[in-house]
């Protein structure tokens, strides 16, 4: 329960740090060639045309939903931690034996794995209110998009579009995200004599942007078409799979359209993941 309540604090400071970029993200992703020259276009034209909060739509669903996202990833990963801490003991290692990076790495894998099921429709109803214009909105909120989805195209094929990619995403990149993570906690406390939660708040927050960087930096492609696929007309489906969208995507233009918003995302992923693991780590604290 302090796992999951530790989490949640970080999924809630996650979404109102990191909203704005990944707005821009998904605009970028998911629009036709030309309509914007880069990240900057994108935040002047959403400026221009609607508002500051134009920046925030969508926020409600990752809002709950990330909340509920970030506390499975810590919950499961916490847990695993500690599983692969019970084989170490069996192993006659020691209970103060630290866990290899590959033990931090299926850890994180199994943490975003358990995640991508709760992911992959949290994401696809919040990629449609944010691409959603005041020219063309179908939809009046979560609720109306989740019953509208629902009704076009059924559950499996409407609501979790894009669990493949998703899953794949979620359990590489969130490996990666808690190894790196952990790995830095490790190397601070051997180094420096002292216990994980005597670590300073800004060295913290280090760590929890290299973390976020590291995800990205090796998972970002098939973000790219997890988007693409949620973005995709339901009533006259482009992509038909995971590999279409990804052979379709690079007959189009190459290796480029994979990296579409990356700047934005790269931006966010430094102040959003040291909040993340700052907030995660603070409240641990506090629950003893």
């Amino acid at each position: 329960m302090k796992d999951v309540s530790a989490g949640t604090c970080g999924g809630i400071a996650q979404v109102l740090a990191g909203q704005p970029f990944d707005t821009t993200k998904v605009r970028l992703q998911c629009a036709p060639p030309g309509k914007y020259s880069g990240a900057l276009d994108v935040v002047q034209q959403l400026l221009k045309n609607e508002g500051i909060l134009g920046f925030y739509k969508g926020t409600l669903t990752p809002l709950v939903g990330i909340g509920a996202c970030v506390s499975i990833q810590f919950g499961v990963n916490e847990f695993m931690k500690r599983f692969f801490r019970t084989q170490n003991v069996s192993k006659g290692l020691g209970e103060n034996t630290s866990l290899s990076s590959l033990q931090f790495y299926l850890c994180g894998g199994a943490s975003g794995f358990a995640n991508g099921f709760l992911a992959a429709p949290i994401e696809h109803i919040r990629i449609r209110l944010q691409t959603q214009t005041s020219a063309n909105g179908l939809y009046n909120g979560p609720i109306d998009c989740i019953r509208k989805i629902h009704q076009q195209s059924g559950f499996a094929t409407g609501v979790m579009r894009g669990l493949g990619p998703t899953l794949i995403r979620e359990s590489h990149g969130i490996g990666i995200y808690f190894m790196t993570f952990e790995a830095l906690v490790k190397y601070d406390t051997s180094r420096n004599q002292i216990d994980r939660k005597e670590i300073p708040g800004l060295r913290l927050c280090l760590y929890g942007a290299a973390a976020g960087y590291s995800m990205w930096f090796t998972s970002y492609p098939i973000d790219v078409i997890k988007t693409k696929m949620q973005t995709d007309d339901l009533s006259n489906k482009v992509y038909k799979s995971m590999l279409d969208c990804a052979s379709k995507t690079y007959k189009a233009g190459g290796i480029k359209p994979f990296f579409n918003g990356f700047l934005p995302t790269i931006l966010r992923a430094g102040p959003v993941n040291a909040v993340t693991f700052y907030a995660f780590e603070l409240a641990m604290r506090a629950l003893g």
